[in-house]
């Protein structure tokens, strides 16, 4: 099994939606409810348009694996409307998904590494990335495994987040 990955387009807005609505099920099987709710993003029009708004700010990248989307982020040079900006220049991690049955592949740590090399590539010292701070912890404590280090917690409403850098 080979993890590829590839810059995604505009043309790829039913693939990532299809990515996020999947790991909706996923969590949702999982009795997670509060990270990403209980409907599927295909079937709200005001997160399509922010996936959309997110993917025109910055660059989308697909996961695939044997030519199947299996994951997806978008890096952008800024984070979302909940998070202020760094302060100076940085790469910022949105929407990083994993398809249902593709969990436990490497698909996100894979997608990490290449957000870690663009973000290289760029010359940017700085990569963050924000999670639900729900559940145990267990997304922050994912991303500590992939060299990230808290930041600020923060809440939209009841929705707990936290943001976490890595310094390149």
């Amino acid at each position: 099994m080979e993890i590829t990955i590839r810059k995604g387009g505009e043309a790829d807005l039913p693939a990532i939606l299809g990515v996020l609505d999947s790991a909706v099920t996923w969590l949702n099987a999982r009795g997670i409810t509060a990270q990403w709710g209980t409907e599927p993003f295909s079937a709200r029009p005001k997160a399509v348009r922010q996936v959309e708004d997110t993917m025109a700010a910055g660059d989308p990248w697909i996961a695939e694996i044997d030519g199947v989307p299996a994951g997806t982020m978008t890096l952008t040079p800024f984070p979302g409307q909940h998070v202020p900006p760094a302060g100076e220049p940085e790469v910022y991690v949105r929407l990083l998904a994993t398809g249902a049955g593709f969990h436990g592949r490497g698909v996100g740590t894979a997608l990490l590494a290449h957000a870690v090399a663009e973000t290289r590539r760029q010359r940017v010292p700085l990569l963050r990335v924000d999670c639900f701070a729900g559940s145990g912890g267990r997304l922050i404590e994912y991303y500590e495994s992939q060299g990230f280090t808290r930041t600020t917690p923060f809440e939209v409403g009841d929705w707990p987040g936290q943001v976490l850098e890595r310094r390149l």
